[in-house]
């Protein structure tokens, strides 16, 4: 082998993953069949964690836990929310981890029957705290997303990247669309349909059949996986240079295979791409819990007083549109602008979502059509948020020192991120219930300390390059 071929291999191995330098290339076509069967994958977990929005406030106001007091209801479910984070916090990095050693696909196959199993779990309870247990088993075995994201790092080269992580918030947006519509119209079928639910299981699980649909999706994703998913973890990467280390002796022993996590968290693009990727997900988390929320809340309290029905049309109509925007704009505005300035944008665009709020409800305190006007803003406003995770994917592939260590780089990622989705949802639905309880700024206290937050993110925002990391940039 030649010294420029050696190089060549060893830079293949040993660089981040995705570079902007260079000439440009005519971009490479993305491996559709199994880019498309991570996308099943993927939409299984959207599917019943958002299946359960237009309906986990009636349902937790049901509950004894609650004491008929239904200003506690945005505890509970923000400590509901919080849990399931903080449970996935806990095992996300070891499934990432694990992925590097024992390949991608066997994870991804125990994150969907994990899936399945607490999802019936969580439409059998009629407890508080058999909901918690359903919602943490969920978040145990559910590092899938980790070990997605390092699968389409693997099938994509920086001529296609962009393309290929555009494809994630879509699968993200169709879960918006169908969670809802699943939760927010099979829900209490006794009700909908007397005649073909007349059953009294129907009625003491008013809804189970949500979390059935659900489960049945991932049940089918599962074989499907099974059957036609290609691994796309290389078992022994260095094998290709191993004869040209024997005969030039040149080839140093670090960086082959998964690198501890310590060599990690000293890696300044890691850092600052972890980082990002945590703010965005502190915002995205806070705005998802509160919508639902907020919604669903009496207009006297703050909310527009929506019933479940309406709150799964709504976000379903959300989910169509996020896909269209993100398959369509999302690589001609990265190319355009650079994942940086993008993911700058997505940050500032939550103090739209957030200013809708309040004034959603003065429109509906003033029975004012406008008040659809606003929710379709804010609703789009989401849409450019969404953006930013396209563009934060980018930057974190990028920033794996090897391609042994993605896995861990997404597991660090996710588990930091968990973290953040652990804190948001009861923080943003303690804040509103605090803030109407003790009547601040009018019960808009929430916002004005998100805001500050918002804030705070585009300080992070500010510290990613234009384009994503080169290499030795920041080490």
């Amino acid at each position: 082998m030649s010294p420029a071929k050696l190089s060549q291999v060893v830079a293949d191995e040993e660089t981040p993953l995705l570079h902007d330098g260079g000439a440009q290339r005519k971009p490479t076509p993305l491996p559709k069949t199994q880019l498309f069967l991570l996308l099943l994958v993927r939409l299984a977990e959207p599917i019943a964690s958002h299946s359960i929005s237009p309906y986990i406030s009636e349902l937790v106001s049901d509950l004894s836990i609650v004491g008929g007091d239904k200003r506690k209801v945005g505890y509970y479910t923000g400590l509901l929310m919080s849990l399931h984070y903080a449970a996935e916090a806990v095992t996300v990095l070891q499934w990432s981890r694990c992925s590097d050693y024992i390949g991608r696909k066997p994870i991804l196959l125990l994150g969907l029957a994990g899936s399945v199993v607490s999802t019936i779990l969580f439409g059998l309870s009629r407890s508080f705290w058999a909901l918690v247990l359903s919602r943490c088993l969920n978040g145990v075995l559910n590092g899938n997303l980790g070990v997605i994201k390092s699968m389409i790092a693997e099938l994509t080269d920086d001529t296609n990247v962009a393309r290929g992580f555009s494809l994630l918030p879509m699968a993200r947006a169709a879960g918006y669309m169908i969670g809802p519509f699943i939760g927010g119209v099979l829900s209490r079928p006794q009700d909908h349909w007397p005649d073909r639910f007349s059953h009294p299981f129907w009625a003491e699980y008013p809804y189970f059949l949500p979390c059935l649909v659900a489960a049945a999706y991932a049940f089918i994703s599962f074989f499907v996986t099974a059957m036609y998913l290609e691994e796309t973890l290389e078992r022994n990467p260095t094998a290709k240079v191993q004869s040209a280390k024997t005969d030039l002796d040149i080839i140093s022993q670090k960086k082959k295979g998964p690198l501890p996590l310590r060599a990690l968290l000293t890696s300044r693009p890691v850092l600052v791409s972890v980082s990002s990727y945590a703010m965005l997900a502190l915002l995205d988390m806070a705005a998802m819990a509160l919508i639902p929320l907020v919604w669903a809340t009496p207009v006297e309290f703050g909310g527009l007083n929506l019933n479940p029905a309406t709150i799964g049309l709504w976000m379903s109509a959300y989910g169509c549109l996020n896909g269209v925007v993100q398959f369509t704009l999302f690589p001609r505005v990265v190319a355009r602008l650079g994942p940086g300035r993008v993911f700058l944008t997505s940050i500032a665009a939550y103090v739209v979502i957030y200013t809708m709020f309040p004034f959603e409800n003065l429109a509906a305190r003033a029975k004012s059509t406008a008040v659809w006007l606003l929710v379709v803003l804010q609703l789009a406003s989401i849409c450019i948020t969404d953006m930013g995770f396209n563009s934060v994917f980018m930057f974190i592939a990028a920033a794996a020192p090897n391609k042994r260590s993605l896995g861990a780089t997404n597991g660090l990622a996710q588990t930091v991120v968990a973290v953040q989705r652990m804190v948001a949802p009861a923080a943003a639905a303690s804040l509103f219930a605090f803030s109407l309880a003790n009547d601040i700024l009018g019960g808009n206290f929430t916002y004005v300390v998100l805001l500050t937050v918002v804030c705070f993110g585009l300080g992070v925002a500010a510290q990613l390059p234009r384009h994503t990391w080169k290499h030795g940039e920041g080490k």
